[in-house]
């Protein structure tokens, strides 16, 4: 199951990263086209749902990667066992907020789809259909929470403080930037 979940956010992670390749793409592209004189409004609607999908589908990656802005002034002063209760505390509220946020993509998704809604931009495409990226995202970071959680639960340090001690110890301060 390890092996699965963590491919699973790799793939997620790359899916994120093609979109910001895409974006790039397309807004490359439309600077160029507007110099010919070429209409590329539609081109606006689907950089915004590249946007949105890319933020969304590398949640759960960066999540487990350590990539994630922590606050970690009052949790790094306390002793390994107090550490585990606070973290333990933290991934199960993070766990309902983010549960939550996943439900409410689930029925936002889909009350796209029943009500037939569409895009009221240039591409009258169905709503649910750009809608999916949030919906996955949002289930998979819960995913990568509860699972940071039965990590922790089971008395072994979270996967993003080993990621970024890691990443440390190699020199690589970027993320701290």
């Amino acid at each position: 199951m390890r092996k699965f979940l963590d491919f699973l956010y790799l793939v997620a992670g790359g899916i994120a990263a093609l979109c910001v390749l895409a974006i790039c793409v397309l807004m490359i592209g439309q600077s160029v086209l507007r110099e010919f004189g070429v209409r590329t409004g539609a081109v606006n609607d689907v950089v915004a749902w590249l946007c949105a999908a890319a933020a969304f589908l590398a949640m759960a990656h960066a999540f487990k990667h350590g990539d994630f802005v922590r606050v970690t002034l009052l949790i790094e002063k306390l002793s390994p066992g107090a550490r585990q209760k606070f973290e333990l505390v933290s991934l199960a509220c993070a766990s309902v907020a983010v549960g939550y946020l996943a439900w409410s993509a689930t029925l936002f998704t889909y009350e796209s789809w029943e009500f037939k809604d569409t895009a009221g931009g240039l591409l009258p495409i169905p709503m649910w259909i750009p809608q999916m990226s949030f919906l996955v995202g949002a289930w998979l970071f819960f995913i990568a929470v509860v699972d940071e959680f039965i990590i922790v639960a089971r008395g072994n340090r979270p996967t993003y403080v080993v990621a970024v001690e890691e990443r440390h110890a190699q020199g690589d301060f970027s993320s701290d930037v």
